[in-house]
């Protein structure tokens, strides 16, 4: 009786756990999808990247709200960290990252939001 009680518990515990969904993963402070929400977009760039001044320039002639984030800042540098990227631009669109100058990528999540970019 002491066994099927315990093995009725466990499965009880395991059911809830299954079924009660997974949580949103915790973002570190400086990951930019911290404060995206669903439909803000930030660009990780440089100045020195002619890709990141070509996607901007896309971005400029679509209309695309979007906030640059210079990765040769103190706040750039943490962002990039928290997101483990190497390269730029690092585009964050809600909590999707697009890395590089990705156009179909970056088409792809500006649509749903009504930009035309590409």
């Amino acid at each position: 009786m002491r066994r099927a009680l315990i093995l009725l518990t466990l499965c009880a515990a395991g059911a809830w756990f299954h079924f009660r969904g997974e949580a949103a993963p915790e973002l570190h402070p400086d990951d930019p999808r911290a404060a995206t929400g669903d439909d803000r977009i930030v660009m990780l760039a440089a100045d020195w990247c002619g890709y990141c001044r070509k996607q901007q320039q896309d971005f400029e002639r679509a209309g695309v709200r979007y906030r640059v984030l210079d990765i040769d800042t103190p706040d750039g540098d943490r962002a990039m960290r928290a997101l483990g990227a190497r390269g730029v631009p690092v585009t964050v669109i809600g909590q999707d990252v697009v890395r590089g100058y990705d156009t179909a990528a970056l088409d792809r999540r500006l649509t749903p939001l009504g930009y035309r970019v590409y």
